[in-house]
């Protein structure tokens, strides 16, 4: 590799930069990039112009901060790719990125208030300070760091500033306010006082009628949520991936279907079936004679809905990992004379365990993260994150209070976060490598084929009756009272006209749906890759603060969504990063906060990956990004494709994170559904609920068939194969 070869990245990227510098508008526009009117206005206009036009006519040559790097860059392609050139590029990139967000910082907020100061970074601003960082990061490579390959030191580096803007800044931002007295003073009295009150951590419950502390009621919810959705997804796995029962069929369509629903859909279906005036409770009365009562709202209600809601994402990955068992190990095992249900204990399981604490971890941030099911179902059954809810947007309006909680919820992350660490440790669970792998997958021993059969089934059937309920609203004039079938509701919401020769988009629904399928399906690929490409440097690179690395992206999915909603609207309401009011801002949102089930499914299935993939790829000198195109992403075809489904589909029906982030023009489904909720409409609500769920299947379905399966040369066992005894094996010589 020659010397132009070994600095064509950072040739690419100075110029670039520099390109973005000089024909760009530095600063964001209301109407965007293609607003402007003709190159004049790019080239001297006051706030549209590039960089270099407000540096020459303007005398913004505090802008010139983010320049000198760049050409820096070019300055050093002459030089051997070494220590003295990284060091250049470092110090000059690191100076660059420090410049460029000072400026934005203190030239930007104290004027904003007044409104005479200048806007947010605009596309050339945000390419110059990308273009800085991926200097930074080659120059740390050519010092030695990540073995000196440039694309691992991009990757780490690009990675981990995006997750500092867009999920350290605006949650620490936030959270800064449980620190802050009523006078905006700082003072760490005020946060002892609001976190350490018997509405917090009251043990009521265990010696008198009063219920506990909402942290308690938090943290036991979320921990019998992560063991239920784990062993549940689990079983759902081990059937649907090691076993030929007919209900593998109805499991594939019936076990996703939780995952493709609005929120409150589930929590309305459980109601109809076990609220006051539901089905069980009526014909409780009817037969036996019992008053119906408010039995189902409080914690089982919670709990109940929780585990229709998250055993999906738990059967996802594990369904991930059990694909991913080598058979030749269950083989060894049998060829030793060990039976089925002895090697699924001693040889299955254990290479299951990354898949199920990676459930676990999720099942548990999605409880503690959960407000949709607590504010439906829960009654008088308190939790962190509906005491969040309403002390931002109750009549006491405690921001400061509301931060105070939301440390807690950080520090339960924190706390499991670290088990489950702890729990893996560096054990290795590796059952992909390079070696042919033909053998057959064990079945399911007879004992546990049954008890997942019996648990798997009565289930499904219970989901099956859940939705049935949830969706006749949709197709009935009005619940409750008049039941004559109509599909008038669909035609209020979907209604499709011809005018002027043209189709006319009549239906309500249309601009909100269209709004959200755009933005979901520009965030759903994105998600995914990032996620899969952090769970790859996390399993395959050694740096610095990887731990802490880790926890950032898991960061976005330990704070409830009301939280991280508000935590946008504060830190990107005001220069530099102004995006308030548009859709980059809704799909930022969506990307980190559904990034965390990528990391942990990625995560899962790199485990079992071999790293002599790895190094025999790059061995016969292929590149770090080749072979990750080329050998570990099919590999990893599960862990896609359930990042892919799950980002897609959470952001098709995610409420409380985006709740305080749309507009009028970026108006979502969620929140016309909850629109018409709030008048009474449930018809309209529930039939746009339905066509919701009908396109998310078919798009799980397009996703499915694009990505494929992950094919390793496995045999398959058929249900007709020929039994053949073995033949009766000759006494074995004693041991010597």
């Amino acid at each position: 590799m020659n010397l132009h070869e070994n600095n064509r990245a950072i040739a690419l990227w100075s110029a670039l930069g520099l390109a973005a510098f000089a024909l760009l508008p530095w600063y964001s526009l209301p109407d965007g990039i293609f607003g402007l009117q003709g190159m004049g206005e790019l080239m001297a206009g006051h706030d549209s112009s590039s960089a270099l036009a407000q540096v020459l006519l303007h005398r913004r040559r505090w802008l010139l901060l983010g320049a000198w790097p760049l050409i820096v860059g070019l300055a050093v392609l002459g030089m051997a790719p070494a220590r003295a050139q990284g060091r250049l590029l470092a110090w000059s990139g690191a100076l660059g990125v420090a410049g460029v967000l000072a400026q934005g910082f203190l030239v930007g907020l104290p004027d904003a208030a007044s409104g005479s100061g200048q806007p947010g970074f605009g596309w050339g601003a945000m390419l110059v300070l990308a273009a800085l960082m991926m200097l930074c990061a080659f120059g740390i490579a050519r010092c030695g760091a990540f073995k000196g390959d440039l694309f691992v030191a991009a990757a780490v580096v690009g990675s981990a500033g995006l997750l500092m803007v867009f999920v350290a800044f605006p949650v620490l931002r936030a959270l800064s306010g449980a620190f802050l007295d009523e006078s905006g003073q700082p003072s760490l009295a005020a946060w002892l006082a609001r976190i350490a009150s018997e509405r917090v951590w009251g043990l009521g419950c265990l010696h008198s009628s009063k219920s506990c502390g909402v942290a308690w009621n938090t943290l036991s919810l979320a921990v019998l949520t992560g063991l239920s959705t784990t062993v549940l997804g689990t079983l759902l796995a081990l059937i649907e991936d090691r076993s030929d029962s007919r209900v593998r069929r109805a499991l594939r369509f019936l076990a996703p279907l939780p995952i493709i629903t609005p929120p409150f859909v589930v929590g309305l279906g459980l109601v109809l079936l076990f609220g006051r005036a539901g089905l069980v409770n009526q014909f409780l009365e009817w037969a036996f004679g019992i008053e119906p009562g408010r039995w189902f709202y409080g914690w089982f209600g919670v709990w109940l809905a929780q585990l229709f809601a998250f055993t999906p994402i738990a059967f996802l990955i594990v369904r991930g990992v059990v694909q991913g068992i080598s058979p030749s190990l269950e083989e060894a095992s049998q060829s030793l004379r060990a039976d089925a249900s002895k090697t699924f204990r001693h040889v299955t399981l254990p290479l299951m365990l990354p898949g199920l604490a990676n459930a676990f971890l999720v099942g548990f941030i999605e409880s503690i993260a959960d407000f949709g099911n607590p504010i439906v179902a829960g009654g008088q059954f308190s939790v962190l994150s509906t005491e969040i809810f309403f002390a931002i947007v109750g009549a006491q309006f405690d921001q400061g209070r509301a931060a105070a909680l939301a440390w807690i919820l950080t520090l339960f992350a924190l706390g499991v976060f670290a088990l489950q660490r702890g729990v893996l440790g560096r054990r290795n669970f590796t059952t992909v490598s390079g070696k042919g792998d033909a053998g057959i997958p064990m079945r399911l021993p007879d004992g546990l084929r049954r008890v997942a059969l019996a648990v798997a089934v009565p289930w499904l059937l219970f989901t099956l009756v859940v939705y049935v309920f949830a969706f006749s609203g949709g197709f009935v004039q009005t619940w409750g009272r008049n039941y004559t079938p109509t599909l008038a509701h669909f035609r209020t919401a979907f209604a499709i006209g011809f005018e002027n020769g043209g189709l006319q988009w009549a239906g309500l629904a249309w601009d909100s749906l269209f709004t959200t399928v755009q933005l979901a399906a520009t965030a759903a690929p994105i998600t995914a890759g990032l996620g899969l490409l952090i769970a790859w440097l996390l399993a395959r690179v050694q740096f610095r603060g990887q731990g802490l690395f880790e926890f950032s992206a898991l960061m976005a999915f330990a704070i409830p969504g009301t939280v991280l909603g508000v935590s946008y609207v504060l830190a990107f309401n005001v220069p530099p990063f102004e995006m308030t009011g548009s859709g980059l801002i809704i799909v930022m949102c969506f990307i980190f906060r559904n990034l965390p089930v990528g990391v942990r499914a990625g995560s899962a299935a790199f485990r079992q990956l071999d790293k002599s993939l790895d190094e025999a790829s790059l061995m016969l000198r292929a590149s770090t990004a080749r072979t990750l195109w080329s050998i570990v992403l099919p590999l990893l075809k599960p862990a896609l494709a359930a990042s892919l489904i799950y980002s897609f589909v959470r952001a098709m029906t995610t409420v409380s994170a985006v709740i305080f982030l749309v507009t009028a023009q970026t108006e979502l489904a969620t929140t016309f559904i909850i629109g018409r909720v709030g008048q009474g409409d449930y018809g309209v609500a529930l039939a746009y609920s339905t066509a919701l769920i009908v396109l998310m299947a078919l798009v799980t379905a397009g996703i499915q068939w694009l990505v494929g399966e992950r094919r390793l040369g496995r045999r398959r066992s058929t249900p007709t194969a020929v039994r053949v005894e073995p033949e009766r094996a000759a006494p074995m010589a004693a041991p010597l």
